[in-house]
């Protein structure tokens, strides 16, 4: 599975403006509700929430990785966020976070949504990538960057 399989430019936000977690969970959420109808923002940030309870998705290195399964949704969508500051997020190392990767898979789908959170998380164990999403600028060239670097695997 490719990323670039499940996000779409337009699911790219270079400069989120939420300053918690409930924020910056609905700030993708409402992102990745407008861009597709099967989705209900809010069933979608009440989705997150619950997942969060069961531990953050924040893994540290200025990461986190919010994903849920909804009913309705037929293919894993994915939104990707950038916080210039970083915010809270109860992160394993108690620093900042500031790139979000929101995947969304159908609820009968763990193979689908396992291989996508472990996608995600191999492209972002390189340092070099993770910097280059901080200091990239616009959706495009966002979306080029992680294009690159998904193509290498």
């Amino acid at each position: 599975m490719k990323i670039i399989d499940i996000l779409a430019p337009a699911a790219i936000l270079p400069a989120m403006k939420a300053t918690t977690k409930r924020d910056a969970l609905q700030e993708l959420a409402s992102l990745l509700a407008s861009l597709h109808p099967e989705i209900d923002g809010a069933r979608l940030l009440q989705v997150l929430l619950d997942r969060e309870a069961l531990g953050s998705t924040a893994i540290g290195e200025g990461i986190a990785i919010p994903h849920g399964k909804m009913p309705g949704v037929s293919n894993v969508v994915a939104a990707f966020g950038r916080s210039a500051e970083g915010l809270p997020f109860d992160s394993l190392d108690g620093n900042p976070t500031r790139l979000f990767f929101l995947l969304i898979a159908p609820e009968d789908s763990a193979g689908v949504h396992l291989k996508a959170l472990a996608r995600v998380s191999r492209l972002l164990k390189d340092k070099s990538f993770r910097d280059r999403l901080a200091t990239g600028g616009s959706q495009e060239q966002l979306f080029a960057i992680i294009k690159e670097e998904d193509e290498k695997y």
